[in-house]
């Protein structure tokens, strides 16, 4: 359609609609790259949404276009990004960058003080993460949380995982450390004033 306009914003209570789709997508594109995604219900996207914890990508005709979503852990110390997802009809025209752009300030805008982080294998996503200012750092910094890691048990490399006793795995874990990023914007601030 000529005419047609992707729209990427927090999603709304109307978007537990696209919940199955969501999932089906998910499962079905780690199957296509053979690589290790840990799975959601449809209910537990229900819940992100919901809880104001989700970015949606539709068309203006009401299509699902793409998702991803936030979680908070260890009382708010870290948030996740987690879940990007794009419709294989809608990937390679910028879609995924601007669901994790919005992800990233929804995330600074609710928990400014927040250390965000990201797991991935994907290169796409990590490239992502270091246009936004994360950087790859071990496991050890990021959560701690038991629950966050029960999200790995439907993953392929569960059992790498834990063999190493979850100090890493085929995942690179990426930080954005908002304090340290304060300081750097702080830094450059005075290094422009006085040079």
């Amino acid at each position: 359609m000529e005419d047609e306009r992707i729209i990427v914003r927090p999603a709304e209570a109307a978007d537990v609609i696209f919940a199955k789709e969501i999932t089906d997508e998910m499962e079905a594109s780690a199957i296509v790259r053979g690589s290790g995604i840990a799975k959601r219900s449809p209910e537990s996207i229900c819940e992100k949404i919901l809880a104001g914890k989700a970015v949606i990508a539709v068309t203006n005709y009401g299509n699902w276009v793409g998702f991803q979503y936030l979680e908070v852990w260890e009382e708010g110390k870290f948030v996740s990004n987690s879940g990007l997802i794009v419709s294989p009809k809608y990937r390679h025209c910028g879609v995924a960058t601007a669901i994790k752009n919005k992800i990233f300030q929804l995330s600074r805008d609710k928990y400014p003080h927040a250390h965000i982080f990201s797991i991935t294998t994907g290169l796409a996503i990590m490239k992502m993460n270091t246009a936004l200012g994360f950087e790859p750092v071990t496991y050890s910094e990021i959560t701690k949380d038991e629950h966050f890691w029960e999200g790995c048990k439907s993953c392929v490399n569960y059992d790498v995982l834990t063999g190493k006793k979850k100090c890493n795995c085929l995942c690179t874990a990426m930080l954005f450390d908002a304090v340290k990023a304060e300081q750097v914007k702080a830094k450059k601030q005075f290094q422009l004033v006085y040079n």
